[in-house]
């Protein structure tokens, strides 16, 4: 059948390329759907902070009236000027298993980033490094963790027909109760602990105080993450959303703060879960969405590690390790029963190397591909 491109132009128009997803993915498939209303926010860009620095077109393929497929054509300013690349992005990427789909929606968004005179389309990403991007390439059989992206195995292929070819991997580990291995950690921690008792104190961040607290953490965290591939220095107004987006559920025993003679050093952030409870209400918060979220979130057992961050200046102190055990000590006697810790570089080997050292499992694998234009 003839595959039809069109371009979102009104809000009902977004509605429809939100619920896109929802007639692709079949029950069988450990798909999380996202809450309606929140995308809604996020893709519009008079609410969303990051049109603070970018722009996007959003189109959607059609096949006999029926929508099948849907992808985000966006440019990052921010990324452009702290880079030096030329480089347009893709996002929000969903098709059937049909090449002829894929490859139109592709075409619409090449013609997009070309019109920015920009060489390289890059993705996916949704819409940067700070939020969800990659393509699932391993790991199918288990559901994504909190602010994870999920796909069928196909999609791989759907990109690679047109072109598109590896950027980076981008690692997903998990670690469980089971088979941790936390001995050689918790003795490092403590002989750190012992060299540094004039120095180093872990706080554990008052919720109340998130907001209050923000521009110190941005300020670790654009500076723990500079040298990264792909990084982007969050604006205020970004990291301000994001902290305003996560204190509801985020868990008070895992926000940690590393200081240094009383100055903030490093921070260590992990969330509960919440997909275990948002793939049950299928992106609906409302009428009983909102329930069956609040009574859920003191029985989760999982959890995801968003980030860590250390000032380069201190990274050779070892404050990762106490974290990382501070952590685990923290959820193992709250009953947590595994972790997943998303996502780190394929070639970070200052990360993936501890983490094997812990026995975690490289459960899933995330690509970033990159089309030449």
């Amino acid at each position: 059948m003839t595959v039809r491109i069109t371009r979102v132009e009104s809000y009902r128009e977004l509605t429809q390329f939100i619920k896109v997803p929802f007639s692709i993915y079949s029950n069988d498939l450990p798909w999380v759907p996202p809450i309606v209303m929140e995308m809604k926010k996020r893709l519009d860009p008079r609410k969303s902070p990051y049109f603070d620095h970018a722009e996007a077109e959003y189109f959607i393929a059609w096949q006999d009236g029926v929508p099948v497929g849907r992808i985000a054509a966006h440019r990052n300013e921010l990324h452009e000027w702290y880079h030096h690349e030329p480089v347009g992005f893709f996002g929000f990427f969903e098709a059937i298993q049909d090449s002829d789909v894929a490859a139109a929606l592709i075409e619409a968004a090449v013609e997009w980033v070309q019109k920015q005179d920009l060489k390289i389309l890059r993705g996916p990403m949704n819409f940067s490094t700070n939020e969800e991007c990659g393509l699932l390439v391993e790991g199918f059989d288990r559901p994504p963790s909190v602010m994870m992206p999920y796909n069928p195995p196909y999609y791989a292929n759907l990109l690679e027909k047109v072109g598109f070819t590896k950027a980076k991997d981008l690692w997903a580990w998990t670690v469980d109760r089971e088979t941790l291995k936390l001995e050689i950690f918790q003795e490092m921690s403590r002989r750190l602990r012992e060299r540094y008792r004039d120095h180093l104190v872990i706080k554990t961040l008052t919720l109340a105080r998130l907001e209050e607290d923000a521009d110190t953490l941005r300020s670790i965290y654009n500076d723990a993450w500079s040298r990264n591939w792909g990084f982007v220095p969050m604006t205020r107004r970004e990291f301000l959303h994001m902290a305003r987006e996560l204190k509801p559920v985020a868990d008070p025993d895992f926000v940690l703060v590393a200081e240094w003679d009383g100055v903030p050093v490093g921070f260590f952030i992990s969330l509960p879960d919440i997909y275990v409870l948002i793939r049950k209400i299928r992106g609906r918060l409302f009428p009983f969405g909102w329930w069956t979220l609040l009574r859920g979130l003191r029985r989760l057992d999982r959890c995801r590690v968003i980030t860590m961050g250390i000032r380069h200046k201190y990274r050779r102190h070892g404050i990762d390790v106490i974290l990382i055990t501070e952590f685990i000590e923290r959820g193992l006697r709250k009953g947590y029963r595994e972790a997943e810790l998303s996502w780190v570089l394929e070639d970070n080997h200052l990360m993936n190397r501890p983490l094997e050292k812990l026995n975690a499992r490289r459960e899933k694998v995330y690509r970033i591909y990159d089309l030449t234009l």
